[in-house]
């Protein structure tokens, strides 16, 4: 299974002359009166007429693939001096210093600002982003809104679908892409923001009306070094630069510092503490166990009432986010009453598979230390039984949380089954020996292969219990040694559950 490259771009043809770039970013251009109608920084992507975006990288450089992006159609490139001295066909080349930091910028010079023309909400944050966002885009689309949506599982524009390769694109494609929403006559974006996406800058650009922080727990240490990198690579978006104005949880002590440390307007949220502007005054599970009654107070006095069908208390700090964006976006308070009790959490979320078993069966996406454990504490309330796990670890990622999430697991699990996650290029042995530690309990279980680690939890289960596997959730395939496998954690628990249980 190979990953499918596309490119989404408006239909309407854009054009620009290097002469006219050269003055943007202020600096002289060879042949000034060239034109170019699109813009990438994706050899790979070049069409017929683009302006090729050559960035130095870890292991290469962008320029090393200037004659493919010439082949393709490329009529001139950006680039710094090292690029520049590695491309060896004549085509016009303009130099800059630090071309990663123009990307974005040009990309919205270029589609006219076209974030400008819609309302824009960012979300950010360790865990929730996807639910979050997700749960916006339903309130909007329930209150009559076009809208857009831009994260992990994907871009939607209007309701069609698109696959994506970041949780936040590249800034090219960014542009692209709400461009395409704002041609099509989209008024409203939710969009993930990563702290991959604020370090390397690819939001330059961008605007957002209001955006949003659900905590911050760790991850990503094996590029962000350390924690306060990791929190200030994400407080960047809290700035004029990107954003209006801010929603942030102030239960999570790094988004108390965000609300203390504000250079734009910022209301603050919790669960229970009364002093924030949007907080629970009251929630208890609802009969059944199928989510939340719950009492929202929000600025101003605002009162919304009514049930939410979500799973887990960490969801509570997902919805009410969800709630007070949507209703800084303009959404009556009193719809949203009604509203709540459609919601859904996305796919892969703790999303359960059901086919005629008489236990519990959940697939989620928990893929760090906090999200474990909080999936798991769901799980456990869920069910009178035991809770049975499958875990994994990504390979060539943070390698520091793996015994964090081999101990959230163990914890949390009646029965823990480690297994692989997206090995890529590392020994999945290797992997499950950092995660598994240097004692073994007896009720643990370790398989490398996550469809027979999927299996062995299948037959461990009994009436009652409930079976959880957690770390992809909705993906679709399994990389390994740099080949995606087709693997689709929902499908292979229903097939382990119809073969085995």
């Amino acid at each position: 299974m190979s990953t499918v490259i596309t490119r989404i771009a408006p239909q309407e043809t854009f054009h620009k002359s290097l002469g006219e770039l050269a003055s943007y970013i202020g600096v002289q251009s060879e042949k000034s009166d060239i034109v170019f109608t699109g813009v990438t920084i994706n050899s790979r992507l070049v069409s017929e007429g683009d302006l090729f975006i050559a960035l130095p990288g870890a292991k290469s450089h962008g320029a090393d693939f200037a004659n493919s992006a010439i082949a393709q159609g490329a009529v001139a490139i950006l680039t710094d001096q090292r690029g520049r001295e590695l491309i060896e066909q004549h085509i016009p080349v303009i130099v800059v210093s630090n071309p990663r930091r123009w990307v974005g910028p040009i990309a919205s010079w270029f589609y006219r600002s076209p974030f400008s023309a819609l309302e824009a909400v960012g979300i950010t944050g360790t865990n929730g982003k996807t639910t979050t966002a997700s749960l916006v885009d339903q309130i909007w689309r329930l209150d009559g809104r076009s809208t857009g949506f831009i994260g992990t599982v994907g871009i939607t524009i209007d309701g069609e679908e698109s696959n994506a390769s970041f949780t936040t694109p590249e800034g090219t494609d960014l542009q692209a892409v709400v461009a395409t929403m704002r041609e099509r006559h989209v008024r409203n974006l939710v969009m993930e923001v990563s702290s991959h996406a604020l370090d390397m800058r690819r939001v330059l650009g961008s605007h957002f009306s209001v955006v949003g922080f659900t905590n911050l727990t760790q991850d990503h240490l094996d590029y962000h070094g350390d924690m306060e990198s990791y929190f200030q690579a994400k407080a960047r978006l809290f700035v004029p630069e990107y954003a209006e104005s801010a929603i942030v949880n102030i239960d999570d002590p790094h988004g108390l510092r965000l609300y203390e440390e504000a250079v734009i307007p910022t209301k603050s949220f919790s669960r229970s503490n009364s002093k924030a502007d949007w907080y629970y005054q009251d929630f208890f599970e609802a009969p059944g166990g199928v989510g939340y009654d719950v009492a929202i107070r929000g600025s101003g006095g605002i009162l919304i009432e009514g049930r939410l069908p979500l799973l887990g208390l960490h969801n509570l700090d997902n919805a009410l986010l969800a709630i007070a964006l949507a209703v800084e976006s303009g959404v009556d308070p009193v719809a949203i009453s009604y509203y709540m009790r459609t919601l859904s959490a996305p796919l892969g979320r703790l999303e359960p598979v059901n086919v005629g078993q008489k236990f519990l069966a959940l697939v989620d996406y928990a893929h760090t230390p906090d999200a474990v454990n909080r999936a798991l504490a769901t799980a456990r309330s869920l069910t009178n039984g035991r809770v049975i796990a499958v875990l994994g670890c990504g390979g060539d990622r943070d390698k520091s949380k793996r015994p964090l999430m081999g101990d959230a697991l163990r914890q949390g699990a009646d029965v823990a089954v480690f297994t692989s996650d997206n090995p890529r290029t590392e020994d999945p042995n290797t992997i499950l020996d950092e995660m598994v530690g240097s004692h073994r309990g007896e009720s643990e279980i370790v398989e490398a292969d996550r469809r027979q680690a999927i299996a062995m939890a299948v037959l461990s289960a009994a009436p009652g219990d409930c079976v959880i596997v957690l770390g992809k959730g909705h993906e679709r395939g399994q990389e390994i040694d740099g080949v995606k496998y087709p693997f689709d954690d929902r499908i292979e628990l229903a097939r382990a559950i119809e073969e085995l249980a």
